[in-house]
C-alpha cells in the first residue's frame, strides 16, 4: 500500500528513491563496466522492454548484447507503472550476475502474462546480469 502510495505522489516520473538522468551510462558503457566483475553500483539509461503486468514489481530492459536484464526494486519498496513498456528510463543501484530457478522464471513469465506453453518451455535455470534499483525515473 504505502508503495502505491508512493508512486502516486510521485507525478514527476520517480519511484523510489529520487534520482536524476544525467550522467547515467548507456547499456554499452555498462557492459565494459561490468566485464570481469559481479557486482557494480551503476546509474544506467535504458528503454523498459517489459513490466510485470501484476502490480509493476518488475521491469527488464534490453542490455548491449540484446540479452533482457531484469531490474527490481530495492526490498520491494516501490513499483513501476504497469504500461512503462517502451519508455526510456533512468534506474540506479547495484548490477550483478545470478542464477534465476526455474520457479522464478516460470513465476516471472506468469507475471508477465506469458502462455501456458511459454511457461511450460521453461526447464533450466538462467545465468545473467540482474539489477536491485534504488529509483527509477522516466526521462521525459
Amino acid at each position: 500500500e504505502a508503495a502505491e502510495e508512493e508512486v502516486s505522489e510521485n507525478p514527476g516520473g520517480y519511484f523510489g528513491k529520487i534520482i536524476e538522468a544525467e550522467g547515467a551510462n548507456t547499456m554499452e558503457e555498462f557492459a565494459n563496466l561490468m566485464d570481469g566483475k559481479d557486482t557494480v553500483n551503476v546509474k544506467l539509461l535504458a528503454v523498459a522492454e517489459d513490466v510485470c503486468q501484476k502490480k509493476g514489481c518488475w521491469m527488464e530492459v534490453k542490455t548491449a548484447d540484446g540479452e533482457k536484464m531484469r531490474v527490481r526494486f530495492k526490498d520491494y519498496g516501490f513499483f513501476v507503472p504497469k504500461d512503462l513498456t517502451g519508455k526510456e528510463i533512468v534506474f540506479e543501484g547495484i548490477a550483478f550476475r545470478d542464477t534465476t530457478s526455474v520457479e522464478d522464471l516460470k513465476h516471472y513469465a506468469e507475471d508477465g502474462g506469458k502462455s501456458e506453453e511459454e511457461i511450460a518451455a521453461i526447464t533450466e535455470p538462467q545465468i545473467s546480469t540482474s539489477f536491485i534499483a534504488d529509483g527509477v525515473v522516466i526521462v521525459e
